[in-house]
Formats: structure tokens, sequence, C-alpha cells
């Protein structure tokens, strides 16, 4: 928390004259850059409490409202009004201190051209109040290509733009998707208008999830076709009767309730957050996506879940009559009150507590994850990607050339105690998990980042540094051996030093450096929340570009380090609850504890394995698999 920056006196004078009135707010810089887009019941009290006076705020508040130099408001006249114009303007602006859906201005939907005599199906990125029908958003073009290859299969359309009134041939001879049977043919008066909307209709009960009517239609067409010896039209029912049981078997797995529900799950990673969104309609998933958001930095996961929720049901056409969620967002009551206008009936934010819909919660959570752990392996395995951000990097900083070998350190501890010191290593801007190391601090018995940092940067460069005077080595490329590494083991010097921190940790480093003799290494602070990079001998940061695949890098590198420090914690936390939980377990001694360490590897596995599974575990049996059951649901109850 840092002390309110004193406001201009030209923002306030705008705050003197706020409107009591509903509406959206922009804080802008001094060139005129788009900062913060907000909405408010009152801008009058929301604006003023950014500049709360004598207040305390975090530092990511603090430096909005310092860089803040204008400030300009829309009135509006409801908060639901506010709402949309707010997700308008973030679309518009891309705000730094907003949450962003990554690309949500490209995000395509499935159009149904209703208000045509014969309805179009077709991939766009426009939602346009005409009398269509839409579905989605998707995210990405393929996931809609893939989407409308199967309709077509199923349910051959147009998708042409040509104009076909009722009853009127506009073409002497069809195109080729009427002959291979993916198109009807109204162009050339192939089907009548009634029957072609029938297609439509079945298109539109797909697409929302009855599917089990157009399987039991297409079955019966079959049968009939069968019986009049008409074999060649029943194959192609056939075909597409089982195209539509292969669907309806694909999305079981909500088949727990005959309710429509949007489920959304969240996963967080660094400064990115990733919501996995399963559409269920009728009791089936007939959908799923996840979208990847932008800038959520140190913000709260109700605050990102609310941002979230707002963008993307601002770009749908009607949102479902319940949204399962992992908790509640912020603001929930006047969000539901939005969805449930732009529906015209009730929406509910429910946050299930157990039962089949908290676990689909936790799997679209799972997804989420997973998503969000693909997203970063791809990006990692792009090699010209990765090349292209070193050299970003290498011009930012101003080094002779891109770095080979980046090494960053990153300092933690539990609550005060087992403080350890964390190193990864990314070669060519891929990690190499062959070089991390853990350092753990020696000296003194109270948390202190700078001292902590200080010492294991001694103790990494040191024994480099003996060697490099005792060889007079002068290239960087030399290789030096740290008393922590394994023996005989050659650890080059990196080309690129980054410390997690400002610069307090930066400062620390470069003493550090220039004792060894060292300070020709490349050494920067990356501060975790404004991505912001100093460098020794400069005052202001360097700022790298919002989508520069050279801040993704540092952010990246980052994130792992702090993902290796604190896995180390983890484990502890985990050997230290599973040793404290079984104390009291008649017949749970050293080595059976041992053993459930090993096979399920923290309290929470534990928990959620059934006695058989217990049981099956080395030195165990039934008897005492209950016992660890009934010692883990004591220990729940007093939680």
């Amino acid at each position: 928390m840092v002390a309110t920056p004193t406001p201009s006196a030209h923002i306030r004078a705008i705050l003197r004259h706020l409107p009591i009135a509903p509406g959206v707010y922009l804080f802008r810089a001094a060139d005129r850059r788009v900062l913060y887009v907000g909405k408010a019941n009152s801008l009058r009290s929301r604006v003023r409490n950014h500049f709360g006076a004598g207040g305390q705020l975090e530092a990511r508040h603090a430096k909005l409202v310092s860089d803040t130099a204008d400030i300009e408001y829309i009135v509006t006249d409801t908060i639901g009004e506010a709402y949309i114009l707010e997700g308008n303007l973030i679309k518009e602006h891309r705000p730094r201190f907003n949450i962003r859906l990554k690309d949500d201005k490209s995000y395509p939907f499935v159009r149904i051209t209703l208000a045509e005599d014969y309805p179009r199906i077709v991939r766009t990125r426009k939602l346009v109040r005409d009398g269509s029908r839409y579905f989605g958003p998707y995210a990405s073009a393929s996931s809609v290509d893939e989407t409308l290859r199967l309709l077509s299969k199923i349910f051959p359309f147009r998708t042409c733009d040509l104009d076909i009134p009722a009853g009127v041939k506009v073409l002497e001879r069809p195109c080729l998707l009427y002959h291979i049977k993916r198109c009807q043919g109204p162009c050339i008066g192939a089907i009548e208008t009634d029957a072609y909307r029938a297609t439509i209709d079945q298109v539109v009960d797909f697409l929302e999830g009855r599917q089990e009517g157009i399987a039991d239609e297409l079955r019966g067409e079959m049968e009939a076709h069968s019986s009049s010896l008409r074999y060649e039209a029943a194959a192609v029912a056939r075909d597409k009767l089982k195209a539509v049981e292969w669907t309806i078997e694909q999305q079981k797995v909500a088949a727990f309730s005959r309710e429509e529900h949007d489920v959304i799950g969240l996963a967080r990673d660094g400064t990115e957050a990733c919501m996995q969104v399963f559409v269920i309609r009728n009791g089936k998933m007939i959908g799923r996506e996840h979208f990847i958001a932008e800038g959520a930095g140190d913000q709260a996961d109700d605050d990102v879940l609310a941002s979230f929720l707002q963008q993307y049901y601002a770009a749908t056409e009607r949102p479902p009559r319940s949204v399962l969620l992992p908790f509640a967002p912020a603001d929930a009551e006047t969000l539901a009150s939005v969805l449930g206008a732009q529906r015209g009936s009730g929406v509910r934010l429910h946050v299930p507590s157990r039962g089949a819909k908290r676990r689909l919660v936790a799997l679209a959570s799972e997804n989420a994850a997973e998503s969000l752990a693909k997203d970063r392996a791809e990006w990692l395995a792009d090699r010209g990607a990765r090349g292209q951000a070193l050299v970003g990097l290498a011009r930012a900083l101003e080094l002779g050339e891109p770095p080979h070998r980046i090494e960053c350190y990153d300092m933690s501890n539990i609550q005060g105690t087992s403080a350890d010191g964390s190193m990864v290593d990314f070669t060519d801007g891929a990690p190499d998990n062959r070089q991390y190391r853990r350092f753990r601090i020696r000296s003194g018995d109270t948390p202190d980042d700078f001292r902590m940092m200080a010492e294991v940067l001694r103790r990494r460069f040191g024994r480099a540094a003996r060697l490099r005077r005792e060889t007079g080595a002068v290239e960087p490329s030399s290789v030096g051996v740290d008393e922590d590494a394994v023996d005989g083991e050659e650890w080059a010097l990196p080309d690129l030093v980054i410390v997690d921190g400002g610069k307090g940790q930066l400062s620390a480093a470069t003493r550090v450096l220039k004792d060894l003799g060292l300070e020709h290494l490349p050494v920067t602070g990356l501060a975790k929340r404004f991505e912001e990079l100093f460098v020794p001998g400069r005052s202001d940061p360097i700022i790298l570009p919002s989508k520069a695949p050279e801040l993704y890098l540092v952010q990246r590198i980052r994130d792992e380090a702090h993902r290796f420090a604190i896995t180390y914690h983890r484990q502890v936390r985990s050997r230290s609850a599973l040793g404290s939980l079984f104390d009291d377990v008649p017949g749970i001694g050293p080595a059976r504890r041992a053993a459930l360490l090993r096979r399920f590897g923290s309290v929470r596995a534990l928990r959620d394995a059934s006695v058989e599974e217990i049981a099956a575990a080395p030195l165990m049996s039934v008897q005492l698999a209950e016992r660890v059951k009934s010692a883990l649901a004591r220990e729940g109850r007093l939680a």
C-alpha cells in the first residue's frame, strides 16, 4: 500500500463538478492515451473514490492515479447502459489498467440470416440487429469453420450472398456445392421455401442442443426410405443420423441437468488469466471455448471474473438463464441485472457448493489451466517468436546482441521461515530446467529481500569470479563452478541477469557484481506490478510495449522463476501437513507416512482418494486406510 498521490488543480476542479448520475468515465494520460475506463452508478462518488484524500492505495491503483492528467465522463440513463458502453470503450481503447480479452475484436460467430426467404448460415464478426440468429462467440475462426463443416454434412444450406426471393429462379445452373450435396439449390428452384425453412429450423435446434428430436426424425426418414426401396436416400439419412448420434455422444458430459447453463472456470498465471466456457443446452455440452485475458496483473479474482463476464456477454445475442461460476464476481447483483435486461428475463449467477454442478465448474477451471499452459507452451516452442523477442529485448536494454543465456532470480519464504532463492535459466528464449538452482538462505533469521538477493548472487558468481581472476579470463564465455552446484559441473556466465523486483533488488545485485569484478554483466530489475525494467544508471524505468514479444518473454521468465520457488514451498508445507496430521493416528508411523507422501504427494490428493486407493499404497491396509480417512474428516471439520 502507498499513499494516495495528490491530484493536480485541473483534476480537483473536475472532481468538484462531477454529476450524481450513472455513467462511464475515462482516465487519460498527458499524451491523451486512455489509461482506464470505468462505470459508476454515481459518477461523483465513484471517481472521487479513486482520489480518496489521505488514504492508502494499492501500488497499481496509485500508479493509475499519478499518471492521470485528465478525466472525461459520459452520463447514461441507467447503470445497464453504462455497462454496455464501458465494454465498447475498453474494446476500442484497450486501456493499460483494464482487464482485456486478448484479440476480443475478432471473436467470430455463427450467423443464421432468418430475415431472408432462404436463410444463409455464415461466419461473421459483427452482431447486427437485423433479425438474424447468432451463436457464439467462438475463440477462433477455425472453431466456427469446424461447426459449419459438420452442419453442412448433416443439413445442406446455402452460403452464397445471392438475393433469392421465394418462388424465383435466379440461376440457370447451380454451383458445385449443389452437386456435392452441400446445398439444396434454392437458386435454381430445386427446393420450396417451406422445406428449406424446415432444414434451417433443424440447424437452430442442433445449435441449441436439441439433437435427440433431430435424430428421431432422421431415423424415421431412413426407415421410410428403406421401406419404399429408396436405398440411396436411406443411406444419406443413415449417414446424417450417425453424425448426429456422434455429436450427442460427445456432449454427454452435462447430462445431469436439462437446464440451460454456461459453466465458467478461471485459471491465473502471472499477468494473464484464462476463462473456460462450457455452453450447456438441454443437458448437453454443445460448445466449449477458452479466452485469454490480458492485464490481470494483481487484480483480484472477482474483478477479473466480473470483467470477463461483462465483455463476453456484451458480445453475445442472449445470455443463458443460469451462469455457473467458481466464485461470486465483483458487483454480482448489478451484473446479473444487466444480463437479465439483455436476455429479457432473469439471469442467475450461481456458485454451486456441491454435487454435479460443482464438479462441472471444477472441470472447467482445470481446462482453463490446461489452456493457459498450452498457450505458453506453444509460444515457447515457436523459435521465430523467441528470436524476435530476444532481438527486441536486446534493443530495449541496449545490449550489443541478443542474449543467448538469461538467468532470473526470485526470493521467497513461508511466513518468514524457510527462506530461499530460486534461479531459472532460459537459453535462446526457452527454459533449460537442467540449469535451475535453489539456494537455501544462510544469513539472517528474518527475511530481507535485498540481503537474500545479495547472498544468492554472491554464492552464484563468487567462485566464477575467483576462477576468472586466477586464469586471467575476460570473456563472458568463461565458466565457473558454484559452491552449491554439482562437483565438476561447468556453469557458463549468463548474457543477462534479471532480478525479480525494483530498484532495491537491482541495487543489491549491482553491488555484488561490482564487488566480484563482474560489473560487465548486464543486469536488470523487473518490477512485478507494472512490468517495468530498471537498469543501472537510469532513474526512470524502461516500459516495453504492451503487445511486444519481448514483454511476453520477460513475463514468462519471471513467472517461471516464481513457479519454481513456490513449488518448493508447497512441498515443504505438504510434508509438514502430512506429518502433523498423522501424529495421533495409530499404526501410521514414519515409514507409512513416507509411503503415503510418495504415493499421493499432498494432503489434498490424499483427501480426494478413496479408501481403496489409500489401502493400495505400500505398507497400507484397508483398516489403516479407514483410520486415515477418519483423520482427514476430523481435520476437515476443524478447518
